[in-house]
C-alpha cells in the first residue's frame, strides 16, 4: 500500500507553468531524493504534499494512516521556552497523558469514584503512552539534540537567543521525533556540520517510515536515498537508485531520446524528399502518393518529442594574474579565545603553491574565525601569520556580508572593476546567468543563490592566486556546484576552503585539515581518505575485548566449513555474473542495431532491460566483493 499517490499534478502561476503531468507514488519505507535547479518547483511540490497549496490540475491520494511531517523554516520564533522544553513540545500528548495517569491513580484510591470509567480511560492512556514510547521520550529528545550538535549547556538557552542555524536544527529535531511516518525535509543539512550530518544519515537510514528530502548535498543523497525524483524543464522524472545511480540512468535516457528523435527526423526528411519528387511529376496519381506520404509524416510528428534542452549553468574559470612563490602561507602557534571560551591553540598551518586544502571541524570550533585571522579581519591571541612572495588573496564569505544592498547587480560588479567597460561586465554577468534586464536587479532583492553567483563572479575577476573560501557551495544548486568544481579543478593557484560538502571535498581536496581546541591536524587526500584514517584511529582507541578461549580443533573445523561455503557461494555468484554479462552484451548489440534505433518502443523496452540487468550486476558484484574479502581474510588466518 502506498503512503501517497500523485496523479497528473500540474501547478501554474498566471501564464507560467511550474510543472505538469507529475505522477508518482511513495511507498511506506521509501527514501526519496528530490532534486532540481533552484526555481524548478521542489518547494512548491512540498507545499502540495502538506496541503498548503492546491494543484492547478491533478490529485493527491494519502493513505488513511499517513501522517506528514514538514520541517518548519522558522522554528520557535515566538516561543519563550528553553531549547529543551521546546523540544519536549513534540511529546505534549505524552506529557499530558502522564499527568492524567497520575490523577487517575489518585482517583482510583477514592471509593466513591467510577472505577470502571477510570480504568477504561487509564487503559486508553497507557496504550497511547506505549505507542509513543513514553518511557524513553525524554532520553530520545536529549539524544536527538546531542546528535545534531547541541551541547548539554545549550539545553537551558531561551529560544529567542538561538541563532538561525540553531533554530533550524531544533526544527529538524522536533520533526524527526514528531511521530510522522512521511517526513518532508527541505535542505536539512544546510546548517549542520559533518558530524551532525552523519547522525542525520543514520537516523534516516533506520527511520521506519518514508522520507522525501530536497537537497543539493550529493554525498548525503547517495548515502540515504533509494529513489530519486528530479524536476527539470517542467517535468518530473523518477527512477530507483540514489543520486549517482540516477545521473547514470539519466544519461542513458537522454541518449535513447536523442536516438529516437534523430531516427524519426531522418525518416520525416526522407518522406519529404519523396513528396517533393512527386510534386515535380505533376500528375494525378502523384497527388495521391503525396497525400499518403503526408499522412505518414503527420503520424510521425504526432509522437515526435524533441529532447529537452540542456539547462543553463555557470560558465567560468579562475585564472591568476601572477604566480606566487612556492611557500604561500605560513601560520605558527595560532590561538583564539572569546572570553573564557577557548576555540583553539597551537594551530600550525603551511600552504604550498597548488595545494587545495579543506578545513573541517565541528560547528563552533573556529573554522571561519581562523580564516578571518589569516585575512586580518580578526586579531589573534598569539602566533604568527606570514604570506609568501607574490600572494594575492581572494575571499568568499559564506554570509555574503561584503556584497552591497543598495546597488544593482551591474553596479556591484562594475564598481569593483572600473577598468572593465560595460560590455565586458555584462558579458561576464551573462556567464553567471544574469542576462538582459537581470543585470539591473537590486542586490537586496536577490536570492541567496543569486548573491552567491555575484560573489563568485567578483572572485573570478580578482585574479587572486590564493582563494580563501568559507562554504562556497552553501547557496548553490547541484548544476552550479558542478560548474564551480570544474572551474576550481583547473585553477592553477592555491586554495584554503571551509566546507561541509563532502562531495565537493572529495572532488577537489589534496589535503584535509581537522580543527579542534588543540589545533590543526593534517591528513593527505580527500574526505574519504580523512574519514577512513579517523575510523582506523577510533578502532585502535577502543578497548580490546578479550576473546573467550576456544578449542583449537573446533575453531579450525569451523573455519574450514566456512571456507567451503564461501567458495561455493562465490562460484555460484560468478556463474550468475557471467550470464548477466552475456545478457548485457546481447542487449547492447540490439540497441546498436540501426533497425532498432527507429523503433521507439523497442528502444524503451531494451533500455529498461539494460537498466535491470545493470542493477542485478551491481548487486551481485557487491555480494561477490564482500564474500571474496571474507574469503581472503579466512585464508590468511588459516595460513
Amino acid at each position: 500500500m502506498s503512503t501517497l499517490t500523485a496523479s497528473n499534478l500540474a501547478v501554474q502561476f498566471g501564464d507560467t507553468t511550474i510543472f505538469s503531468g507529475a505522477s508518482f507514488d511513495v511507498g511506506p519505507k521509501d527514501k526519496i531524493g528530490l532534486i532540481g535547479v533552484n526555481g524548478a518547483g521542489k518547494t512548491t511540490l512540498f507545499r502540495l504534499l502538506t496541503k498548503q497549496e492546491s494543484p492547478t490540475q491533478g490529485a493527491l491520494f494519502f493513505d488513511k494512516e499517513t501522517v506528514v511531517g514538514y520541517m518548519e523554516q522558522h522554528a520557535c520564533a515566538q516561543s519563550r521556552k528553553t531549547l529543551y522544553d521546546e523540544m519536549l513540545t513534540v511529546y505534549a500528548d505524552v506529557m499530558a497523558a502522564e499527568k492524567e495517569l497520575e490523577q487517575i491513580a489518585k482517583q482510583l484510591e477514592t471509593p466513591a469514584a467510577d472505577h470502571d470509567a477510570l480504568l477504561a480511560r487509564q487503559q486508553t492512556l497507557l496504550d497511547l503512552y506505549a505507542r509513543r514510547d513514553g518511557t524513553t521520550y525524554r532520553s530520545r529528545a536529549r539524544s536527538a539534540l546531542l546528535g545534531l550538535g547541541f551541547l548539554e549547556s545549550d539545553f537551558a538557552l531561551p529560544c529567542p537567543l538561538l541563532s538561525g542555524g540553531q533554530r533550524s536544527k531544533l526544527s529538524l529535531a522536533k520533526l524527526l521525533l514528531s511521530g510522522a511516518n512521511l517526513l518532508l525535509l527541505d535542505e536539512p543539512t544546510n546548517h549542520l556540520d559533518i558530524a551532525s550530518i552523519g547522525w542525520l544519515e543514520g537516523f534516516i537510514e533506520t527511520f521506519p517510515g518514508a522520507v522525501i528530502v530536497i537537497s543539493h548535498d550529493r554525498y548525503f543523497l547517495d548515502k540515504v536515498t533509494t529513489r530519486t525524483f528530479e524536476l527539470e524543464n517542467g517535468k518530473l522524472y523518477t527512477a530507483n537508485g540514489n543520486y549517482t545511480r540516477y545521473m547514470a540512468l539519466k544519461a542513458e535516457r537522454k541518449k535513447a531520446e536523442e536516438r529516437v528523435y534523430t531516427a524519426k527526423m531522418k525518416e520525416i526528411h526522407r518522406i519529404e524528399g519523396i513528396i517533393e519528387q512527386q510534386k515535380r511529376f505533376n500528375r494525378e496519381r502523384n497527388y495521391k502518393t503525396i497525400a499518403s506520404k503526408q499522412k505518414s509524416i503527420d503520424r510521425l510528428e504526432q509522437d515526435l518529442v524533441a529532447p529537452d534542452k540542456e539547462l543553463q549553468s555557470i560558465r567560468f574559470s579562475f585564472k591568476t594574474e601572477l604566480q606566487s612563490g612556492n611557500d604561500v602561507l605560513m601560520c605558527t602557534g595560532l590561538s583564539k579565545s572569546f572570553g573564557e571560551k577557548k576555540l583553539f591553540e597551537g594551530a600550525d598551518l603551511f600552504l604550498q603553491r597548488g595545494e587545495r586544502v579543506f578545513l573541517t571541524g565541528e560547528n563552533g570550533c573556529g573554522k571561519s574565525t581562523l580564516l578571518k585571522m589569516i585575512l586580518g579581519k580578526l586579531p589573534r591571541d598569539s602566533g604568527k601569520i606570514t604570506l609568501g612572495v607574490g600572494v594575492k588573496i581572494g575571499y568568499f564569505d559564506q554570509t555574503l556580508a561584503e556584497l552591497s544592498s543598495d546597488k544593482t547587480v551591474l553596479d556591484e560588479v562594475w564598481d569593483s572593476y572600473r577598468r572593465m567597460n560595460e560590455v565586458d561586465v555584462r558579458r561576464a554577468l551573462a556567464a553567471f546567468l544574469f542576462k538582459g534586464e537581470d543585470v539591473f536587479k537590486d542586490m537586496a532583492a536577490l536570492s541567496g543563490g543569486e548573491k552567491a553567483r555575484v560573489a563568485l563572479l567578483k572572485l573570478m575577476l580578482s585574479g587572486a592566486n590564493l582563494l580563501i573560501l568559507d562554504e562556497p557551495t552553501n547557496h548553490l544548486d547541484i548544476h552550479s556546484r558542478e560548474a564551480l568544481e570544474q572551474a576550481f579543478d583547473t585553477f592553477d593557484g592555491t586554495m584554503l576552503v571551509v566546507s561541509h560538502d563532502r562531495y565537493f571535498i572529495n572532488r577537489l581536496a589534496t589535503r584535509v585539515l581537522h580543527l579542534d581546541e588543540n589545533g590543526l591536524e593534517s591528513f593527505i587526500g580527500n574526505y574519504d581518505d580523512f574519514y577512513e584514517q579517523m575510523q582506523r584511529r577510533k578502532e585502535k582507541e577502543k578497548p580490546q575485548k578479550k576473546e573467550p578461549k576456544q578449542n583449537d580443533y573446533q575453531r579450525r573445523k569451523e573455519r574450514e566449513s566456512r571456507l567451503r561455503r564461501l567458495k561455493g557461494q562465490i562460484s555460484r555468484l560468478e556463474a550468475e555474473i557471467d550470464k548477466l554479462d552475456q545478457t548485457a552484451e546481447t542487449l547492447q548489440q540490439k540497441l546498436s542495431d540501426p533497425a532498432t534505433s527507429a523503433d521507439y518502443e523497442s528502444i524503451l523496452s531494451l533500455t529498461q532491460q539494460m537498466e535491470e540487468t545493470t542493477k542485478q550486476q551491481e548487486d551481485l558484484m557487491e555480494q561477490w566483493q564482500s564474500l571474496s574479502t571474507e574469503l581472503e581474510t579466512l585464508e590468511a588466518e588459516t595460513e
